[in-house]
């Protein structure tokens, strides 16, 4: 019998993986990677925020990367610098910030590693109704937002003409991750939620025949690596949360062999063709 830690551990894992799978479908084709990096590493300043002003962890987190968010979609639009080096300064920024406030807090004992690579076998009933009932309000949005996001995706302008409005779907997303990465915070750490979403995601790309098929498999992939991750955790006593991305990873590695089919050339747009 599984010990009721590693129950909550195996649920609480699956449910991040459910919501992780379409995000990181939209960050590859987007190619936004490096904008995850940046809001995860904003975490830090939300966890630094929330023990100087004693407030909710995961509401701190969240507030500060949807600030983080707004802010960069501000900065983009006054074109003072290229994206990728918004994203660079806004990130190591908001890291070395965090780090900072952390280390004038000596009042406070904190256990830097768990938040940078997470502790999912600490994970408690609570948090796992807020995973879920988070993962599904995301899935929702995603639901909701799906045809915008997409058409934008593609082409913006395309979309603008259609009455899509693709600045707002943008900032919805932004905001959906902002979410996602509160609450995965705990699961796999600030350094690891990027990788939990983009792995499955390329993973799941070369199966695809759809969009819609790929997000699918993202989360069903993701899930397995959960799994995989944990599993290979109890068996070689080694980190949760880096197990999980390493078992990702080599799901990754096997969709690489010469075997199956590669994804449609309508999966393969949404890549070449994203912003």
């Amino acid at each position: 019998m599984l010990d009721d830690f590693f129950l909550r551990a195996l649920v609480a894992g699956v449910g991040l993986a459910i919501t992780t799978g379409p995000l990181g479908c939209f960050i590859i084709w987007r190619r936004m990677a490096y904008f995850g990096d940046t809001i995860s590493h904003s975490a830090l300043l939300g966890v630094a925020l929330s023990l100087l002003l004693q407030v909710n962890l995961t509401l701190a987190v969240f507030v500060v990367a949807a600030i983080v968010s707004i802010l960069l979609l501000f900065l983009q639009r006054r074109q003072a610098l290229s994206a990728d080096a918004l994203l660079g300064i806004l990130s190591h920024a908001t890291l070395a910030i965090g780090l900072v406030m952390v280390a004038f807090m000596t009042w406070v004992r904190i256990d830097l590693i768990a938040f940078l690579f997470g502790d999912i076998l600490a994970v408690t009933w609570t948090d796992i109704a807020m995973i879920w009932g988070g993962g599904i309000l995301v899935l929702a949005a995603i639901a909701w937002l799906w045809r915008p996001l997409l058409a934008s995706t593609v082409s913006s302008d395309v979309a603008e003409a259609e009455g899509l409005r693709p600045e707002r779907a943008r900032l919805f997303f932004m905001l959906l991750m902002a979410v996602v990465i509160a609450i995965a915070m705990k699961i796999v750490g600030i350094m690891l939620i990027t990788s939990l979403l983009i792995i499955p995601a390329a993973a799941a790309r070369r199966f695809a025949a759809t969009p819609e098929t790929m997000a699918v498999l993202a989360s069903l992939v993701g899930a397995a690596a959960v799994v995989g991750g944990l599993f290979g955790s109890l068996r070689y006593d080694t980190p949760s949360g880096p197990s999980i991305v390493v078992a990702a990873l080599i799901l990754f590695m096997i969709s690489l062999l010469p075997f199956g089919r590669r994804g449609s050339a309508r999966v393969a747009q949404q890549e070449g063709q994203g912003s």
